[in-house]
């Protein structure tokens, strides 16, 4: 992985028992990103969901994207980054699947627009070709003094 994408993965303000994307294969920096994330399947909430079957939960395919979105807009050149970024808004969310233990998640971001401390991302996460999550996500944050 390059140093630039490297350093906007390190961006994230999650620790690594909550971060859902592993790597950037693509950034064009404040625009676009694609992640990667692999379901190991020692995650401790698949024990849970469901005993036998594990499945990535829907929700977790939408924080992943959430943090992938996160990061581009983070790294535009153009704009200081929001401090306190979180998701605070979900629009035509769908959950079509999931993935198992041993699958990699592919998580697609693009920044739509950008108001104040509200970024807007187009989202969608597939396993293999195969979409399993798209929808449009709104993260806010506080503006720099």
């Amino acid at each position: 992985m390059s140093d630039s994408l490297s350093h906007a993965l390190a961006s994230l303000p999650h620790g690594p028992e909550f971060r859902f994307v592993d790597r950037l294969v693509a950034l064009k920096p404040g625009k676009t990103g694609t992640g990667e994330y692999l379901v190991r399947g020692n995650e401790s909430f698949l024990a849970g969901h469901f005993p036998g079957q594990p499945l990535f939960p829907g929700v977790l395919l939408v924080e992943a994207a959430a943090q992938l979105g996160g990061t581009v807009a983070q790294t535009d050149p153009t704009i200081p980054p929001l401090a306190n970024l979180k998701l605070t808004a979900m629009r035509n969310v769908k959950i079509f699947g999931s993935a198992k233990p041993g699958e990699t998640l592919r998580i697609e971001a693009e920044i739509n627009g950008r108001l104040a401390n509200l970024v807007n991302v187009r989202v969608k996460v597939f396993v293999r070709e195969t979409l399993v999550m798209g929808g449009e996500l709104t993260l806010s944050g506080d503006l720099p003094l």
